[in-house]
């Protein structure tokens, strides 16, 4: 019977023991070295002894930006019938070295990890040393960090996914030489659209439509469903969906956001990350996450959470950006300043971020 197997490993060993789970016809779970112990253990009661549907050759944690991690399952061929095409945007083979700075329990560094061991991909550097890579596969805060290195890189290639590339960080990377494609894909959609900057196409071999405003994928590339509890994914027929919100503009896909992460303010339907592609315009940000804070009679309100540059930031200024940029219905009307809180691959995390705005762990700007 497959079973599915629960790795945590130093990155040393890492690489040899999936291939030893693999060769043994079952599947290999990576986890997160800093997950809690609780969550580990709720993960492991969860694969232990569990059905394994046929076929199963993966399975992957979400990112958990909005609560526990799900288990994602997927065949072999759902990730190894990419590879190619990652090889060719890479412009690499199994002679060059990837950077994968996001934990190995992340789907984009687990299918790096895959890539090379079965598909002859290029060898990854597991970490935040990009010493002697040639290309990178993670998120733009794993660039962001790349490009605050000390020492011109020798990354000439990035593949960046997970969250939304800002275009001043696609400008100074390749301002350093590197060739920037970015990706919109989802850990149970794999590659869905690209973007070499002139806007999201869709990958080789996923169709997209867009029914009710959710964008709906045909792709080789779906996961199988999950293990377990019961997540965003829904299949109809050979279409699949997570529920994110999009449009089509000229052929190019524009992605709105996640349509069960919208926050309802005063009958008001507000998408945190159309707001937040606004705020990182002021010159003040460095990042920010949006999110809906609680409140009585209204519903929620639109609040932010500010990661601001060198210099700082007061909330006269972010409120007057706001009212230029923004509806009045998606102005944030509470403000936070501090460091955003995020996934280990990198993603902002919601969740955590309400708790802490809640909580008082980080600082409230103005009343």
């Amino acid at each position: 019977m497959t079973r599915i197997i629960p790795l945590r490993a130093p990155a040393g060993e890492l690489l040899g023991r999936i291939r030893r789970v693999r060769e043994a016809g079952d599947v290999p779970l990576v986890g997160d070295e800093r997950l809690p112990e609780a969550q580990w253990a709720a993960v492991r009661d969860l694969v232990d002894g569990a059905a394994v549907p046929p076929g199963t050759a993966w399975a992957t944690l979400t990112s958990g930006s909005s609560g526990t991690p799900r288990v994602v399952l997927r065949t072999a061929e759902s990730w190894s019938s990419s590879w190619s095409e990652v090889s060719a945007l890479l412009g690499a083979s199994d002679e060059d070295r990837v950077l994968c700075p996001a934990p190995p329990s992340s789907s984009l560094t687990l299918f790096s990890l895959a890539h090379a061991l079965e598909g002859g991909g290029p060898r990854p550097v597991l970490g935040r040393s990009a010493a002697g890579a040639t290309c990178f596969h993670g998120t733009p805060q794993g660039l962001r960090e790349l490009l605050a290195a000390d020492g011109p890189p020798t990354v000439r290639t990035a593949l960046v996914g997970g969250s939304h590339l800002d275009p001043a960080l696609r400008a100074a990377a390749e301002a350093r030489g590197i060739r920037v494609v970015a990706y919109y894909g989802a850990a149970e959609l794999s590659f869905v659209a690209l973007d070499d900057g002139s806007g999201l196409r869709p990958f080789p071999g996923v169709h997209v439509e867009i029914r009710s405003g959710q964008l709906w994928v045909r792709s080789p590339y779906t996961a199988l469903g999950y293990l377990g509890r019961p997540g965003p994914l829904r299949v109809d027929g050979d279409w699949a969906t997570v529920g994110d919100l999009a449009e089509i503009t000229g052929g190019a896909l524009r992605l709105r956001g996640r349509a069960d992460g919208a926050i309802v303010t005063a009958s008001a339907t507000v998408i945190p990350e159309e707001v937040e592609v606004a705020l990182r315009t002021v010159p003040e940000v460095g990042d920010a996450v949006v999110f809906g804070l609680p409140a009585r009679v209204v519903g929620e309100l639109v609040a932010a959470l500010i990661e601001p540059v060198d210099t700082g930031v007061d909330v006269a200024t972010l409120r007057r950006a706001a009212a230029a940029l923004l509806a009045p219905a998606s102005r944030p009307r509470v403000w936070f300043t501090g460091q955003i809180p995020r996934t280990p691959a990198g993603k902002p995390a919601r969740a955590e971020t309400l708790r802490r705005a809640r909580s008082g762990e980080v600082a409230r700007l103005g009343r």
